[in-house]
């Protein structure tokens, strides 16, 4: 019987090699001067900042969902990095952490490391942009638990936060202001119902026209991140909610505290175009509790703070904090 390799059960260790070769630039791009060593260690390494009283490690972790069968089908692959940092630092941002650091793991049927590169440098971009290292991460390559096309993505975010900034829920009072910052498109949530609608309901395909351009740029726009918004104005924001699954209905509610209620018009709201055409189709009540309706990050600020907000992002009002039951009315 002649002998086997382990080319030969699926996993290609030179490919895998040449890979990460390949992303090299890409990840050191993203390197700031508290990266300890660089690529190619069992594990990275980062050195805390300075300045804190009471420092707070905080981590976050998500993916980003059935979006990726877009991205396969169309055969793109640069952007879906920029939504897995995103999913990540949003959230960190919400407890007042500053995003240090980010991890990824890639595991996929097969290696094929042009699509792999063009991940990895969505990653990048997207810690560019949320203004973090891209400090590891990890290539899984398993034929018999994913098909030779599928692959699957999960981001790791780990960042820093004073102690006494954390509790932001006791922060928020009656009479502050509701801000939205907009969000680039339907973000990371929902695409098993964006998928069901236009492709088996309504018959769409990728290449489909729609708002001027083919449907497969609006579905893969990346989610936008809020990073540099929320260091500029963190001195001013009281909370901040991630506008993720469950919408803005249940999303708010995380950062309020008993006995607040946050009322927000729906006229108010600058609903995108890819919302609208879906409403068409698809209950209100379940388009708000299942996408973000074009509002991807909520700040609960002062009323004095609000101008000031505004006129430095392109955050606008859609609602206040009243006395109630804990939770949102949108009216």
């Amino acid at each position: 019987m002649a002998n086997i390799s382990y080319k030969d059960a699926g996993v290609d260790i030179d490919a895998g090699n040449n890979f990460v070769e390949a992303i090299k630039a890409d990840v050191k791009s993203t390197f700031d001067a508290n990266v300890i060593g660089g690529i190619g260690s069992f594990a990275g390494a980062y050195a805390l900042p300075t300045g804190y009283k009471e420092p707070v490690i905080l981590s976050a972790t998500d993916g980003v969902g059935t979006k990726l069968k877009l991205a396969i089908e169309s055969n793109k692959f640069d952007t879906v990095g920029i939504d897995l940092v995103a999913m990540c630092v949003n959230d960190l941002i919400c407890n007042f952490g500053t995003p240090m650091f980010f991890l990824d793991y890639y595991a996929t049927g097969r290696l094929v490391p042009q699509n792999a590169k063009d991940v990895v440098a969505g990653i990048a971009e997207g810690c560019r942009r949320a203004e973090c290292s891209l400090v590891g991460g990890e290539t899984a390559e398993m034929p018999g638990m994913y098909s030779n096309d599928d692959f699957d993505l999960a981001g790791f975010a780990v960042g820093i936060a004073e102690r006494s900034e954390m509790d932001t829920v006791s922060n928020v009072k009656e009479g502050q202001v509701i801000l939205a910052l907009p969000s680039s498109g339907v973000h990371s949530n929902g695409y098993s119902l964006v998928r069901k609608l236009f492709f088996d309901k309504l018959g769409m395909s990728l290449d489909s026209e729609f708002n001027g351009k083919p449907l497969v740029e609006t579905l893969l726009e990346p989610t936008r991140i809020y990073v540099k918004e929320f260091k500029e104005n963190r001195d001013k924001i009281v909370a901040l909610a991630h506008i993720t699954g469950g919408g803005i209905v249940e999303n708010l509610p995380r950062v309020l505290p008993n006995g607040l209620r946050a009322q927000i018009s729906k006229d108010s709201i600058k609903v995108l175009p890819i919302f609208k055409f879906m409403s068409d189709y698809v209950d209100e009540n379940e388009m708000f509790r299942t996408f973000n309706m074009g509002v991807g990050m909520v700040l609960v600020v002062n009323g004095e703070d609000v101008e000031d907000i505004c006129a430095k992002t392109d955050a606008y009002v859609i609602g206040g904090m009243v006395k109630g039951e804990k939770g949102v009315d949108l009216i």
